[in-house]
């Protein structure tokens, strides 16, 4: 099972012991105390601050002119849990979950926030397996892999472009509402529009929702003239 997903993670644990404590759910852990598991919370801990500081790292040297605020936004924007959780579904990081038996009867298996956690929980494995370079490969691979610099970069911030420009004119309700989505769950296409005042003025699609919104906020502005 593990050599599986290590195929997938594209890294080979020395330990296996990391990894299977990174897809070990407390419920699982629980169970079976006597048997001294180990549930992925403390791996997920060191996790998180393991991707945060590649993410900031990234922004700092591709984005040079990004000031302090900005880049914090952004790197709440690509460590999010749906950023997370998307890589875990392309990884299918569920299918090799160790869960509890009432976890595994909710739903657990596909739970949002549990699949993004273990996603975290395997970077620290990953670290302490095989340093922080083989950690930020994983990452780079895997979470920031969709992190295209021209959507980054505060000139290709439509969402904001288009509130400043129809704010000029006095407050207005701008509204962005999802229209529809095609294709299977690793690899979705979201499609949503924005309207101002009740009145659709553009429309775009993407993989991720923002995504699809910034596209749907770029045609707005194109519409407009702008």
């Amino acid at each position: 099972m593990k050599e599986t997903l290590e195929s997938r993670i594209g890294y080979c644990f020395q330990n296996k012991t990391l990894l299977r404590t990174a897809l070990t759910h407390s419920s699982y852990a629980n169970e079976r105390h006597a048997e001294n598991a180990v549930s992925y919370e403390r791996l997920e801990f060191l996790g998180d601050s393991v991707l945060g500081l590649t993410a900031a790292e990234f922004l700092y040297t591709h984005e040079p002119a990004l000031p302090e605020g900005r880049m914090t936004r952004l790197r709440a924007e690509l460590v999010c849990e749906t950023s997370l959780h998307e890589a875990a579904l392309s990884l299918g990081i569920g299918e090799y979950m160790l869960l509890g038996r009432g976890e595994e009867l909710t739903g657990g298996r596909e739970r949002v926030s549990i699949l993004a956690d273990m996603v975290e929980s395997i970077i620290a494995a990953i670290y302490l397996d095989g340093g922080m370079e083989e950690a930020k490969r994983f990452i780079m691979a895997h979470v920031l892999c969709g992190a295209r610099l021209d959507e980054l970069h505060p000139s290709a911030d439509y969402k904001t472009a288009l509130q400043e420009l129809v704010q000029q004119k006095g407050e207005v309700r701008i509204r962005y509402d999802q229209t529809g989505e095609s294709g299977p769950d690793h690899n979705k296409t979201f499609r949503f529009a924005v309207s101002v005042d009740g009145v659709e003025i553009g429309e775009g699609s993407g993989r991720t929702k923002k995504e699809a919104e910034q596209m749907a906020a770029r045609s707005a502005l194109e519409n407009l003239g702008k």
